[in-house]
């Protein structure tokens, strides 16, 4: 039996209405968007507005033209970080965060001379609010936090976060790579500035699309790190000014971006709500089902309260590559390591060795659980763990 559990990475497989309508424009349309009067390219036109469109009200935004395309999430971090700060800024940001943006801060860090706050997350993966408001001075110009965590899938309190923003009046950048498509995301409600997406996680999308959405506000202080075509105003050797031009040059990735409006398209067909029970089920049932494993340890919330899609566990005295090598010899996909979250690792106490990850997606089924939970058993029994 084939399972595949490293969801948090990439979701695997996606809906055939994404295949389809990718197979389609690639094959009949064809074109570039922005660059020309023919049939196809207005096409082509259409579906970048539509992509925009979908997008935007799937986030609870009012804006298209405020929907920004880039490749993945770690380039919306970058453009968003790097556009914002100014020398000498400070910023504050969690334990829990991947170094899509921990490692941009930290070369605005040494770039920029910026002061550094990261809030320690407790075993569990959360940071506490309190500590967030004891950090805020004059000087703090940009809070990023992500939403939930790729390592124990805890989710952070960002409408508390938001609002403790927006009260000191300090930008706030939300990381929803792990909770798109999981969780209902309303940018307005959680007060951001700005909230950076990537399409091929529970979006349900294709790898190499992301993209951000950022407010009047943010737009005005953020700069722009790519310039070049974009197909407007093209007599100005100067980029321009207006959205989304502004942050996109070059040729879009418009297989990706039709795949993921496609995706999303798919999401709200099935329901957000539907989708959201039956993650919450399984990560549940998969949660309880270790904690009864004897010689399994399982990180995070262990409550269940505030999962998303994906657990971190440790077996005794048994190496999580090596854990995660056996498993897949049994035909469950997994992850092991650090999950490129050092610092999150360090939080819950598994830095350096990390831990194993299993991710689900709403195409896991419960009995796929049940194999890796009998399998997890069957190894740990041989050894005598």
């Amino acid at each position: 039996m084939e399972v595949y559990l490293d969801n948090s990475s990439t979701t695997f497989p996606k809906p055939k209405q994404v295949i389809d309508a990718m197979y389609n424009y690639m094959l009949n349309v064809g074109g570039n968007a922005g660059r020309g009067n023919y049939n196809n390219a207005l096409q082509s036109n259409r579906y970048l507005y539509d992509a925009r469109e979908t997008i935007c009200n799937f986030f609870g935004f009012n804006s298209p033209s405020n929907v920004i395309f880039t490749s993945n999430i770690t380039a919306s971090l970058n453009i968003l970080i790097k556009g914002i700060l100014k020398y000498g800024d400070h910023v504050i940001t969690s334990s829990m965060e991947h170094n899509s943006v921990i490692r941009p801060l930290y070369f605005c860090k040494e770039a920029l001379n910026i002061k550094l706050d990261i809030l320690k997350a407790n075993s569990q993966g959360f940071i506490d609010i309190n500590d967030l408001k004891s950090k805020i001075t004059e000087k703090t110009k940009l809070v990023v936090i992500t939403q939930a965590s790729n390592v124990t899938g805890s989710i952070q309190d960002i409408y508390s976060i938001g609002q403790i923003c927006n009260n000191y009046g300090v930008f706030f950048i939300v990381d929803s790579a792990q909770s798109a498509g999981v969780l209902d995301i309303n940018m307005k409600n959680i007060k951001a500035n700005a909230i950076a997406f990537t399409g091929h996680k529970s979006l349900l999308g294709p790898q190499g699309i992301g993209g951000f959405i950022l407010d009047s506000k943010f737009n005005d202080s953020c700069s722009s790190l790519l310039h070049g075509g974009t197909g407007s105003i093209s007599s100005s050797l100067e980029q321009p000014d207006f959205l989304p031009d502004k942050f996109e040059s070059g040729t879009h990735n418009l297989p990706g971006i039709i795949g993921l409006s496609e995706a999303i398209k798919y999401i709200n067909y099935v329901g957000l709500d539907q989708i959201y029970d039956h993650n919450n089920y399984l990560i549940n049932y998969l949660l309880e089902g270790l904690l009864n494993i004897s010689g399994i340890t399982v990180y995070g919330d262990i409550s269940g309260k505030m999962l998303t899609t994906c657990l971190s566990i440790n077996a005794n005295s048994l190496d999580p590559s090596e854990l995660s090598y056996q498993l897949d010899s049994y035909g469950i996909k997994t992850r092991s390591g650090l999950h490129c979250a050092p610092l999150a690792h360090e939080s819950i106490g598994t830095h350096p060795t990390g831990t194993v990850r299993l991710s689900i997606s709403y195409f896991t089924s419960k009995k796929e659980i049940d194999y890796t939970l009998n399998t997890l058993n069957k190894i740990l029994s041989s050894r005598n763990i």
